[in-house]
Parts: structure tokens; sequence; C-alpha cells
């Protein structure tokens, strides 16, 4: 799970998902635009969570001494992430990832892996004691609302086509698959060795 956490494991993902973009658009102005939606799309849901909403609710996290089933808490590897953690920011970008991805390429495997994918990823934020499911229900339903709000504000500037195919499409679920492939052997290497 401390992999899974990790925001460098899914880099060959996000680099994946910008190929896929770049060999539709090339280097065009579309791109740009395109582009733009997934980082606007980010910049939303992780400043709604991390800095509106937090500051603002002041809720600790499972694993902050202040909370009250500190105790209970089981830490992995010493990490308890920063003090407050309503709602999660990791749920709230992959979901709001996750929905950008299903609304923009309209695939159905890869909808269906890259949901299972944000749902892993914000799991693994409650394995690790550093939020309560509460957290990631909140942050998954901030980043899907907002994705679908932030699609359809530049949909109707922009006029995606919903039947645009992209070639190397499943390439992006491949990548996803791959990556799981190997956290699992790390693990097993680190488990039985």
């Amino acid at each position: 799970m401390d992999l899974i956490t990790n925001k460098w494991t899914w880099v060959p993902m996000y680099a994946t998902i910008l190929y896929v973009l770049f060999v539709k658009y090339g280097f065009k102005i579309t791109l740009l635009f395109v582009v733009s939606l997934f980082l606007v799309n980010f910049a939303f849901s992780d400043y709604m969570c991390g800095s509106i909403l937090r500051s603002f609710i002041h809720r600790p996290r499972p694993s902050n001494a202040d909370s009250p089933i500190y105790n209970l808490v089981h830490v992995v590897n010493n990490y308890r992430g920063g003090h407050y953690g309503f709602p999660s920011c990791h749920a709230s970008n992959s979901f709001a990832l996750a929905t950008m991805v299903c609304l923009f390429f309209r695939n159905r495997k890869l909808t269906l892996f890259i949901y299972l994918w944000a749902f892993i990823h914000s799991y693994s934020r409650i394995y690790l004691g550093v939020h309560y499911p509460g957290d990631i229900l909140v942050g998954a339903i901030i980043g899907i609302l907002g994705a679908i709000a932030i699609y359809s504000g530049f949909n109707h500037f922009l006029h995606f086509k919903t039947k645009d195919s992209f070639k190397y499409v499943n390439i992006i679920w491949y990548v996803e698959i791959l990556i799981v492939a190997i956290l699992i052997v790390i693990t097993c290497v680190e488990r039985y060795f």
C-alpha cells in the first residue's frame, strides 16, 4: 500500500495518457486546451480539498495524536501524513482524473480500470492510517463532481466530440496493469526474500 499511495509510482500511467493525447492532436493548440482541461481539473480538486475545506473543517487524521483513535491506528513505515485529513486530496485527485479520463476517452475498459485504480489508490490511504473512510468518500465525490463541471465548462466552449476515437487508448490500461504487476512482484520480493 505504501507503493500504491506514492505519487511517483503512477507517473508512467500519467505519461501514457499524455502520449495518447499527443498521438491524437500532435503539437496543435487543441492539445494545449486538452492538457489545460486535465490540469485545471487537478488544480481544482487538490485546492478545494487541501486548501479550502481542510483549513475550514480541521479534522485530524486518524494517525494524528489529536485523533480520538490515535492508539488504535496501525501506522505503516511511521508515515502519519499532515495534521488534517478531511477530505482526502488523494481520493479527490484520483477520482477527478478517473472521471476526466472516462468523460474524455469514452472507452469502457479504460473507464473500468481507471476507476478501479482510483478506488485502490484511495483505499491505500485508509490502510496507511492517514484517512478515515469518510475522508475518502467526500474526496471522491468532490473529485467526480468537479471533473464533471470542468469537463462540461470546457466542452461548452470547445465542443469535444463524444465519439472521438483515440489511437492507442488501450495502452493506458495496459500500463496500469503493468504497474500493478510490478508492485505485486516488488511486494513478494520484499516479503519473502
